[in-house]
């Protein structure tokens, strides 16, 4: 299933089928919960950075499950599957009480995977960038402004 519209399809930060899946749902509310997992996402990844730093398991498991779940509702797949793998490090250290060194390099790459992914997702939701088909690159448009 193709999404209608979508100007990335390449990409593959994005699971673009999950994303327009998400603005048809959310409606009218999309731009706004867009802007909240920004938010939340930015906060999320700096309490993942400063429970890593200070070797604290246990403080990675909510900001890794919360960025998780948020990720996986745009269609942020691999953002998700990295906060998913942090998660899973953090909760195997809390039940063996070990430091979670086995999570630094996937904390190490989140905050870049994360900006990568929050400036596709932030161009596809602009409402003023200009959608072209697939392999519309270089052809004329049919009709519009200025021809006769």
């Amino acid at each position: 299933m193709e999404a209608e519209g979508v100007s990335f399809e390449g990409s593959t930060l994005i699971d673009w089928p999950a994303f327009a899946q998400a603005r048809a749902e959310l409606g009218a509310g999309f731009v706004r919960i867009l802007g909240y997992f920004q938010e939340d996402g930015i906060k999320s990844v700096a309490a993942i950075e400063a429970a890593m730093r200070s070797g604290n398991a246990a403080a990675l498991v909510i900001p890794a499950h919360t960025l998780k779940g948020e990720s996986r509702q745009f269609g942020a797949e691999p953002l998700a599957m990295a906060a998913e793998t942090i998660e899973t490090i953090a909760r195997q250290c809390v039940e063996t009480r070990d430091t979670p060194d086995a999570a630094l390099p996937h904390v190490v790459g989140l905050r870049k995977l994360f900006d990568d992914t929050m400036a596709l997702l932030q161009r596809e939701a602009n409402p003023l960038v200009e959608r072209r088909p697939a392999g519309a690159f270089g052809r004329r448009p049919l009709s519009g402004f200025g021809q006769g």
